[in-house]
């Protein structure tokens, strides 16, 4: 395994590097708490995070890894990785739910109507998209969801509710997961569909964070008409088309740049404030933890990239690198609270407050259930890694 990017990649993550130097400014984004790629905040952090990825776009990067038939640069994986690795170190939005899983689901499964219509408005930032997947009954069994779509003439009608939909205050298109066929077996009797989220019928009402922030919404459907050229592939096999989107949400490096960062400002602070760690020796042996197992999360990375660049479908392994990746967020969380001690209790507004850690350490609380649940994780790793049989 080669453990650094080839020198054409090294040179294009400076390119990005020396570009977020000049044009990305994290202070300056009107969001709450700062939410990751514009998700909390309202429709002004919406703005300003299209606003940025707009310059991307000019730049050839938001794209970069899709094919050029379909707007995109047709550059590598490891571009792709190299440019995702420097943008969640920096904190800026690289890409979106559009640009991650819809667009990427939508070349695969979309009939050639959908792709005119859709991809270029994805590709140069014109709409918002949301993930409509999880219900208040179908969270990690997400092939539980009840939300019923019924064909009625050229439509379906949809009734039913979503719950933690990030974004879907925010939204101009949803990726909706309805069932179509309640006598089917859970996995066979779903489809997928576009949903414009000013449908009359869609109310969106939101959900508030432990740690004070607006990311995560509830919707709810009541006698939805969503036109039937809406309908992805075929009906009743949505449940494949929502994996394989499932799978790009889950072979990002983002969250490993994210923790390395974190930990060098970690380090940074001990250097600045040598007293925080006087009486907490041990802490510094947990951030040499943490250092080595951002380390180990980002060859995790690598190898999956790798193995998309070779054409293989990484699927034990993005569940892998996303159980790992979530988990050190919350290790890091905890070790910045303990590095703290009872300072880190304070909020936002106190003039003792060191860094913002309460905020962060209760934001990672869901970081080992959004995008799939650590449970679910290992039992993917379990049935498709190891071939152990289901319970």
């Amino acid at each position: 395994m080669q453990f650094k990017y080839q020198p054409e990649v090294e040179a294009f993550k400076q390119n990005v590097h020396d570009f977020l130097e000049k044009e990305w400014d994290a202070s300056a984004r009107p969001s709450a708490g700062g939410g990751e790629e514009g998700m909390e905040g309202g429709m002004a952090a919406k703005e300003f995070t299209q606003n940025f990825q707009k310059k991307l776009a000019n730049n050839g990067w938001l794209a970069m890894a899709w094919p050029k038939e379909y707007g995109g640069g047709g550059a590598s994986f490891m571009h792709q990785v190299a440019y995702n690795e420097e943008m969640a170190y920096a904190g800026a939005p690289s890409g979106n739910m559009g640009i991650n899983w819809v667009g990427p689901a939508l070349m695969l499964y979309g009939n050639e109507e959908q792709k005119k219509e859709f991809i270029p408005r994805i590709t140069n930032v014109t709409d918002w998209w949301c993930t409509l997947y999880s219900e208040p009954g179908a969270g990690s069994d997400l092939a539980a969801l009840q939300t019923r779509a019924v064909r009625d003439g050229d439509d379906y009608v949809v009734n039913g509710s979503k719950i933690w939909t990030s974004g879907g205050h925010m939204a101009d298109w949803g990726w909706l997961a309805v069932r179509t066929n309640p006598d089917a077996p859970k996995h066979r009797g779903i489809s997928m569909m576009l949903l414009d989220m000013t449908t009359p019928g869609v109310s969106v009402r939101p959900l508030i964070n432990l740690a004070g922030h607006h990311g995560f919404n509830e919707v709810f459907f009541e006698d939805v008409r969503i036109p039937a050229t809406r309908l992805i592939g075929e009906e009743n096999r949505g449940w494949y088309y929502l994996a394989a989107a499932l799978d790009f949400e889950r072979t990002s490096i983002s969250i490993i740049g994210s923790g390395r960062r974190q930990v060098d400002d970690l380090v940074k602070l001990i250097k600045e404030r040598p007293d925080l760690i006087a009486q907490k020796k041990n802490v510094r042996t947990e951030l040499a933890d943490r250092l080595i197992e951002v380390n180990v999360a980002t060859m995790m990375a690598y190898q999956i990239a790798s193995m998309q660049q070779r054409g293989l479908i990484p699927n034990k392994e993005a569940s892998v690198s996303k159980l790992f990746g979530s988990e050190i967020g919350q290790k890091i969380a905890a070790t910045r609270m303990k590095l703290l001690g009872t300072a880190a209790q304070l909020r936002n507004g106190s003039k003792h407050q060191i860094i913002d850690a309460a905020s962060i350490y209760l934001s990672s609380v869901s970081g080992t259930i959004a995008g799939g649940s650590s449970e679910v994780q290992r039992n993917i790793v379990a049935t498709r890694g190891l071939g152990l049989p289901r319970s």
